[in-house]
This record gives structure tokens, C-alpha cells and sequence, in this order.
């Protein structure tokens, strides 16, 4: 049971590994730079991360769990990327995940990255919590609802805010925002949202959106990103039930597996109780700013 249960594991995370590296080349160009490899973009659009090259998976055991094809990640591999980015004028940003590239997580640091790491998790059996909250109404967003802009400020509320305490923050703050966004980057976003790529959900009151987050989507494998709440509306269960929303309407789309990145074990908590559980560890590196 238990060598049964590590295989299904790492079919897993191989699904999870192929789903990063293929959704940025639509709309970025790859730079494979050693063992690496780079995302520019290409026209409008929000920056993406670098990664670890996809290895050669060899056969259903894979080799050693990483599989092969790829040579080992060293320092100076990611100094070179780090070059290129900064050449491009985009983030020195990276993201990989442990399981597949431990040797990345061991390098990182040496490189004068910053690394965090944040629970993966992978939706079994879906349990939707009930909205109790009285007046609250979670809903899929249409790419011509006119209240895109105030729910794609939500989350940048609420990460202007990490953690799960509640707080002042709130409407106003979204609001804000809301008026200052970027022509360009909504037209974009109600594209990705009438292609299919993408999924908005979001939480309202009768005064507008608390709590949003988004979904992409390529083949059978979907990814949840960016759930946030104002902290004015934290502790009442919306993050779980907008996440709750993005996850069945990937289920209905026929959808196979639908994972997530905690931003750390608390809130793993809230999303183990709709059903996701822990299959590996996802990695984010950044400049170090020491």
C-alpha cells in the first residue's frame, strides 16, 4: 500500500511539474540556459518565473524519483539566469517544486536567493463549506461583469496584508485600486476569462467583492491561484468557499487534478478541510535582500 501510494504520489508531482513548465509558454518564450530555463515575455502581461528544466522520466518508477536528462543545478547555473532576467528587465524570480528539483533548493540559497517554501496540495474529494454568513453570495465572474476590476483588486488587498488575522483593511483599499488598474491588463484578463484559460470567483457582500481568487486550466490539470480576503472580512469563511467555487467548476470541466500552493501551514488547514491534501512542496525564490 504504502510503495503504491509513493508511485501515485509521483505521477502526481509529474503532472504538477509538466502543468508549470507548459502553461507560461503561452504566452512567454522559453530560454533554456543550462539546466534551466527562462520565460520572457512576450507582449502585455504579467512577468513569469524561472524553473528547472523538465527532466526524462524513465519509465512509470522514474530514476531515483527525479528522473534524468537534465544535469545537476549548480550556483552559477542560476547566477546565469539571474544575469539574463535582469538583462530583460524582468523579476529574478523562480519557482520549482522540492520533490522534483531538490538540487535547486539546495543551490538557491548559495546564489543569493531568498527561498520560501509552501505546502502543495492536490484536491481528493471535494467538501464545499456552507456560506453561514448572512447576505454573502459566491459567484463564477463573466468576462464582461462590471465588477472585474474591484474583484481582481481583492487579492492585492489582501497579499498587502499576508496571514489571517483580520484588520481594517477593506473596501476602500479595493476600491482604490480598482481605479488605478491598467487598461490594458483587464483587456487581457476578460481575454483569458472568455478563452477558458482562466476562471475568477469571488465573494460579495451587498457593497461588493471580499474575497476573489483565480484558476487556470491546460489539459487535465488545473491550477488555484491568488485566494485572498480584506482583512476587514477575514474569519468568515470566504477564502475556503470562493476556493470551494474555482475547484467544482474545474471538476465540472472535466478537470483531473486540481492542486494549489499554500501560503503556509495555517492556511493548508482551511484547504485540507475542503478536501486538498499535502503531496509535495512548492518553492519560491526571490533576491535575497540581505
Amino acid at each position: 500500500m504504502g510503495l503504491s501510494r509513493g508511485v501515485d504520489e509521483f505521477d502526481t508531482l509529474a503532472r504538477i511539474d509538466a502543468f508549470c513548465d507548459a502553461v507560461p509558454r503561452r504566452r512567454a518564450r522559453a530560454e533554456d540556459i543550462g539546466p534551466l530555463v527562462l520565460f520572457a515575455p512576450v507582449g502585455p502581461g504579467w512577468p513569469y518565473y524561472a524553473r528547472p528544466r523538465r527532466r526524462r522520466v524513465l519509465g512509470r518508477w522514474g530514476a531515483g524519483r527525479a528522473g534524468a536528462g537534465r544535469r545537476s543545478i549548480t550556483p552559477e547555473d542560476i547566477r546565469a539566469v539571474r544575469a539574463r532576467q535582469r538583462e530583460l528587465l524582468i523579476p529574478e524570480s523562480f519557482e520549482w517544486i522540492d520533490e522534483v528539483a531538490p538540487e535547486m533548493t539546495a543551490a538557491a540559497p548559495e546564489a543569493g536567493l531568498a527561498v520560501r517554501a509552501h505546502p502543495l496540495m492536490v484536491l481528493g474529494t471535494l467538501t464545499p463549506p456552507p456560506v453561514t454568513e448572512p447576505g454573502i453570495a459566491v459567484r463564477i465572474i463573466s468576462p464582461d461583469d462590471p465588477d472585474l476590476d474591484r474583484v481582481w483588486a481583492v487579492p492585492a488587498v489582501a497579499f498587502e496584508h499576508p496571514g489571517t488575522a483580520t484588520g481594517l483593511a477593506g473596501a476602500i483599499e479595493r476600491d482604490k485600486l480598482a481605479a488605478g488598474h491598467d487598461e490594458g491588463t483587464t483587456a487581457m484578463l476578460r481575454e483569458r476569462l472568455r478563452s477558458g484559460q482562466s476562471v475568477l470567483a469571488a465573494a460579495f457582500d451587498r457593497d461588493g467583492p471580499l474575497g476573489a481568487g483565480s484558476c487556470q486550466a491546460l489539459a487535465s490539470v488545473a491550477e488555484i491561484t491568488g485566494v485572498g480576503v480584506v482583512p476587514s472580512a477575514r474569519r468568515m469563511g470566504l477564502g475556503g468557499a470562493v476556493t470551494a467555487a474555482l475547484a467544482g467548476n474545474a471538476q465540472r470541466r472535466g478537470v483531473q487534478t486540481v492542486f494549489l500552493a499554500a501560503s503556509d501551514d495555517d492556511v493548508a488547514r482551511v484547504y485540507g478541510r475542503l478536501g486538498f491534501r499535502r503531496v509535495g512542496t512548492a518553492m519560491i525564490a526571490e533576491p535575497d535582500s540581505a
